[in-house]
């Protein structure tokens, strides 16, 4: 099967060999190099303190009780949050005072995969160096667990996802009480993990009506959690039944957003950070980040609000690393993770659901009318599954040297694989940080374009690649 070490963390299935998958004795190990690497870099006369949660896959206990037991043998104190979210995860490492945190899922991935996602003392990802650092450390096996003396100790709370609720409730363009005399109704697709507790508290807070779907965290995800169009069936047929305001869809963990419009249609994924943004930007005017695979449409409302847009690398440390250096108001990523500084430098749906909320009460408009408001833009998104024998980088290098100096092209990006912009669309390609594929995401004025040149470049790719 698979282990994948990248910026986002360990990820792999669970089961198989040790070195091929996320084993028992993988969790140990890369529990422990995380572990040494807090103790080499943060060298105080005290215990070192980690807070740890998971989401609620089938797999959940087995690796948590395997990493939190890892850390305790290192003379490591840990916060055990139990059933989580990872933006709760990010919320608490600076309110514990902790020293790093560690989220254990595999987001958007089915329910064989698991994954330990590696936070610093501010609960934010760990860099590209940082985690290079814990891999060497993991080959070297260089771990040095303490004696039964200096054992580090468990301390439970169970209260973080109440605490991060409020926390949400609290920011200043968060507007609970213009929410509440909407009295609105909205269907919630929980993909039976966390979320279906945490999204629900959310809403009752803000005087929402709900109408649970899959909420019970239970690992036993009901459709692939990757929340796209295709694996969303049940809950658009059920907002329209339902006469709902509108849905909303999480994974697993809680940090993609994604919302069905009243109509029953998608509100597009994208289009989550564009009218969170539209909103934030409209009260503080200001920049915003995005990543290369994200839709133009953000750039499009930051301009509109005399903001600057800039694009970064996938994955969310390369967005929040641009945010900070363009103090940037509000970014995330294209798959419905927004990041707000305000609260924290994380995707998160919490934020991503209140603030969209606040904003869809100062209307005078419907989620389907909100969402034809803005600019127009279709996205494909495919990709080709990886095997041992592809050389990926060597296929995009050829196919930048063919794109360089074509005529067609407006401009084109190797800062994460290779982007190339046309006139009126772009093309996006890259190896996956999460799963072993090459993933192509194309966008265009209309959907048939979108989907023609994804076509044309996965043709393209097997071209090269002669498959």
């Amino acid at each position: 099967m698979t282990l994948i070490k990248s910026i986002s963390g360990i990820r792999g299935t669970i089961g198989g060999k040790v070195g091929d998958n996320l084993t028992p004795v993988d969790a140990v190990k890369f529990a422990s190099a995380y572990g040494t690497f807090l103790k080499n870099s943060i060298q105080v006369n005290r215990k070192l303190k980690v807070v740890i949660g998971r989401d609620a896959r089938i797999s959940g206990p087995m690796i948590h009780n395997l990493v939190v037991n890892t850390l305790v043998g290192l003379g490591i104190d840990v916060v055990d949050l139990g059933l989580s979210t990872t933006p709760t995860v990010e919320v608490a490492v600076p309110l514990e005072n902790a020293d790093g945190g560690i989220i254990l899922t595999a987001s958007h991935n089915p329910k064989q995969w698991n994954a330990l996602k590696l936070l610093n003392a501010k609960g934010e990802f760990l860099s590209g160096a940082e985690g290079a650092q814990i891999l060497e450390i993991a080959d070297a096996e260089a771990f040095d667990f303490v004696d039964v003396d200096t054992l580090g100790e468990v301390f439970v709370n169970d209260s973080y996802m109440d605490i991060h609720i409020d926390e949400v409730l609290a920011l200043p363009l968060v507007n609970s009480d213009v929410v509440k005399a909407k009295k609105y109704k909205v269907v919630v697709d929980g993909v039976n993990s966390s979320g279906g507790i945490i999204i629900p508290k959310l809403l009752e807070e803000m005087g929402v009506e709900v109408v649970k779907l899959y909420c019970e965290p239970n690992g036993h995800f009901p459709h692939n959690p990757e929340p796209l169009k295709e694996h969303l069936t049940d809950i658009c047929n059920l907002v329209v039944a339902e006469q709902a305001d509108f849905g909303i869809v999480v994974d697993p963990d809680v940090d993609r957003l994604a919302f069905i419009s009243n109509d029953g249609e998608m509100f597009g994924e994208e289009y989550t950070l564009v009218a969170v943004a539209d909103y934030v930007l409209s009260k503080t005017p200001g920049n915003t980040v995005s990543n290369l695979s994200s839709s133009r449409a953000l750039r499009d409302i930051t301009e509109k609000h005399n903001g600057s847009y800039q694009a970064s690398a996938v994955g969310e440390v390369n967005v929040v690393e641009l945010m900070k250096k363009t103090n940037a108001i509000i970014g995330g990523e294209g798959n419905g993770g927004i990041i707000y500084p305000e609260l924290h430098y994380g995707r998160d749906s919490l934020v991503g659901v209140a603030l969209f909320l606040t904003y869809l009460a100062g209307q005078d408009k419907t989620v389907a009318e909100l969402r034809a408001s803005y600019p127009h833009y279709f996205m494909s998104k495919n990709k080709i599954e990886l095997t041992p024998q592809l050389d990926v980088d060597a296929i995009l290098e050829t196919l930048t040297a063919t794109y360089k100096n074509d005529s067609s092209t407006s401009s084109l990006s190797t800062i994460d694989g290779v982007k190339i912009d046309f006139a009126n669309e772009w093309v996006h390609l890259r190896k996956s940080n999460t799963e072993p594929i090459i993933r192509i995401y194309t966008e265009a004025s209309t959907q048939n374009d979108a989907d023609g040149l994804a076509l044309r470049f996965v043709n393209e790719l097997k071209t090269i690649a002669g498959i």
